[in-house]
């Protein structure tokens, strides 16, 4: 039996380096796909249904992706081959994002680019736990902290920087985007495909023989289950399936918003899920993606499911923070609701300083955490962070100066960090390193479910709560910050008792 090597700061560095590129794609798209849409002639209370595609679509490429990638092995590797078909797939999709002619092409090109870095992003988050022993899983993940900081920095400060620095314009003609805007996702689509490609060719995979090595030596020393059977799959089908029809039933009848109809909808779908892995089941057909999967989400180790509600409220708290930035900003602080105007077009562009400046922070934030986790434990450096992005979140309500949000943001850069690294960290010992690909799928479900609940309910929320005012969007994420942190404090962290 084989314990895993240590591997040095610079190997760990390229391990993680590829983070640079994925966080690059996915800062240019929070920052700026609002702002595409409202300029292509979305309106406000529109955008979040819009953004659903591309949760969905990292809800169901990531798993299938982590499960096929489990499973193999070539001359090219276990995690790398999906990694390097996701950073050329990405690049293409920055490439043509900002010059689509039409809102439904947009939105498809959101599509596009979501699947793609979901189908990297994975095994990449895989292949840190393959390759890093147990004690340096926590610096492997800051350092990938550090990389989505330093990457979102840049990406999200680039259509700033090339309109004040490089004088390229920020405006367009009525439904064009600026060239400040479209400029800066050609550079984000370069520096994706050479950081992706620099990590996954400068990494060398260990082999299925070592792998099995280190399996025998994890099985050792850990009291994780992988063999437990599921009796519940067509009791529990039938129960979400009705569920499902229920809810969609109350709202046609009660003439609610048709974007319920997403979670209606998923219910129903994730009922139907384990009526088929439950027939598979009864038939000894187990061995296949869908019922593998299925099983695996429903046994998954309780670490996993105490973090799935801090993970949700957290995420859920991002999205909310990501959609409605640029209309809360431009709209509460520069009073302009036009996409065409100046004021608008300076908010937007400050937006994007903003987020800029909470990944700055992030990335400075994500040297100081291992400090703090030293000196207290995980789970109350996360809630302490979790509070300080709330306090950020809720500040911007009150304070009318746009240049003092940056104070705002080095809450929510502390938050982000800890988001990004610490759970990672306390789940990382609980899962079985065989499957690492398939639990990083279905981690990301819980940053992927909250979304998609945001993108049914917050529109909801500000129209009927809120008068239309999307500054109230972000003093709920900071409220549901709070609730994040709370539900830190009931989580089992078998690495950090």
């Amino acid at each position: 039996m084989q314990h895993k090597p240590t591997l040095s700061f610079w190997q760990i560095w390229n391990l993680c380096f590829g983070f640079f590129g994925i966080q690059f794609g996915f800062a240019l798209q929070n920052a700026n796909v609002s702002r595409i849409f409202q300029i292509l002639g979305a309106p406000i209370e529109e955008i979040p249904i819009l953004w659903v595609a591309a949760p969905i679509t990292g809800l169901l490429i990531q798993p299938i992706i982590g499960y096929m990638s489990d499973r193999t092995w070539n001359r090219y590797g276990r995690r790398r081959p999906y990694i390097l078909t996701g950073a050329i797939l990405a690049t293409l999709a920055l490439v043509v994002m900002p010059n689509s002619p039409t809102l439904w092409i947009a939105a498809g090109m959101l599509w596009v680019l979501d699947a793609s870095l979901n189908i990297a992003l994975g095994p990449s988050i895989a292949l840190i736990s393959d390759m890093l022993p147990e004690e340096q899983r926590a610096p492997g993940f800051s350092m990938q902290s550090f990389f989505i900081g330093v990457s979102a920095v840049v990406a999200s400060a680039l259509p700033w920087i090339f309109s004040n620095w490089m004088d390229i314009a920020n405006t367009a003609p009525h439904g064009h985007v600026p060239p400040s805007v479209t400029y800066a996702f050609y550079a984000g689509a370069a520096l994706l495909l050479c950081s992706l490609l620099w990590s996954a060719l400068s990494t060398r995979e260990y082999s299925p023989e070592q792998i099995a090595l280190f399996q025998r030596w994890h099985d050792q020393h850990s009291s994780a289950d992988d063999q437990r059977q599921y009796s519940g799959f067509i009791r529990w089908g039938y129960r979400l399936g009705a569920a499902g029809v229920a809810l969609s039933a109350t709202i046609a009848i009660a003439q609610l918003d048709p974007k319920l109809y997403v979670l209606s909808i998923g219910i129903f779908l994730f009922g139907l899920l384990q009526l088929a892995a439950g027939q598979l089941q009864q038939a000894g057909k187990t061995d296949n993606a869908l019922y593998q999967i299925t099983r695996d989400m429903v046994l998954m180790p309780r670490t996993m499911k105490q973090l799935a509600l801090v993970q949700c409220l957290s995420w859920f708290a991002l999205f909310s923070m990501w959609i409605y930035s640029t209309a809360a900003v431009t709209a509460h602080h520069y009073h302009s609701n036009d996409p065409s105007s100046h004021a608008y077009n300076e908010g937007a562009d400050w937006v994007g300083i903003l987020f800029a400046a909470y990944n700055g922070f992030a990335a400075l934030a994500a040297v100081f955490i291992p400090v703090l986790v030293k000196k207290t434990n995980r789970k109350i450096t996360h809630m302490i962070n979790l509070c300080l992005g709330a306090a950020g979140l809720i500040s911007f309500i009150v304070i009318r100066d746009p240049q003092w949000l940056l104070l705002s943001m080095v809450g929510v850069g502390f938050a982000w960090a800890s988001i990004l690294a610490l759970p990672l960290a306390i789940l990382s010992s609980a899962l079985p390193p065989t499957k690492m690909g398939v639990y990083a799928g279905i981690y990301n479900f819980f940053i992927v479910i909250p979304q998609i609940l945001a993108s049914s309910i917050l529109a909801i929320m500000i129209s009927k709560l809120f008068g239309g005012q999307p500054i109230y969007a972000l003093v709920c994420a900071g409220v549901f910050m709070i609730l994040a942190a709370i539900a830190t404090a009931f989580v089992d962290d078998p690495g950090n008792p």
